[in-house]
């Protein structure tokens, strides 16, 4: 399976964002918003933090038990969408942004060496100056939590840039 990147569905064509800038937004941003359908069929979403493994997965840490693990056993299909540099105009009456959409298939119960290798992960895009510690946490908490994946299906990007945000967003892909 390849990771696809499609921006076929974007109805604004002239916002597309190229995949290198996209790329740079999945591998560095902060935070994203994992989409579900919930027990009883309605949208589910909540923020999260994540990592990407720099090729066609998203590792999301969790507590073994709750909401979001009985959404995913109902279906598996989310949508992960994160948001990049955003900037308000008042005046203007708009915003402009960067942001990233992926549909993915998620996946629990992962064996434990891959569940270790996505917290050190997570440590290494967290807290990079903290591994050592972090490791030993993780090891003491392991069996208190779970690793979600999300494979990527395909992933889209759109922006509303100004050249601030163009600017920074190719000094952070030409550094990276």
């Amino acid at each position: 399976m390849i990771m696809k990147y499609t921006n076929d569905q974007i109805r604004r064509q002239d916002r597309l964002l190229d995949i290198s800038l996209a790329t740079n937004i999945l591998k560095n941003g902060e935070y994203g918003v994992l989409s579900m359908q919930n027990d009883n069929g309605g949208g589910y979403g909540i923020p999260i933090s994540y990592v990407w493994d720099g090729e066609m997965a998203i590792y999301i840490h969790c507590a073994p038990k709750g909401h979001k693990l009985r959404c995913l056993q109902n279906c598996n299909q989310v949508s992960f969408c994160i948001v990049g540099r955003t900037e308000v105009i008042p005046n203007k009456f708009t915003t402009k942004y960067e942001s990233v959409i992926l549909h993915c298939t998620a996946h629990v119960g992962l064996p434990a060496e891959e569940r270790m290798k996505a917290l050190e992960l997570i440590l290494d895009k967290y807290s990079p100056d903290d591994k050592i510690v972090g490791m030993k946490y993780a090891e003491k908490s392991f069996h208190r939590t779970e690793i979600i994946r999300l494979d990527i299906l395909e992933f889209s990007g759109k922006c509303k840039a100004n050249d601030k945000i163009l600017q920074s967003a190719q000094s952070h892909t030409k550094i990276k």
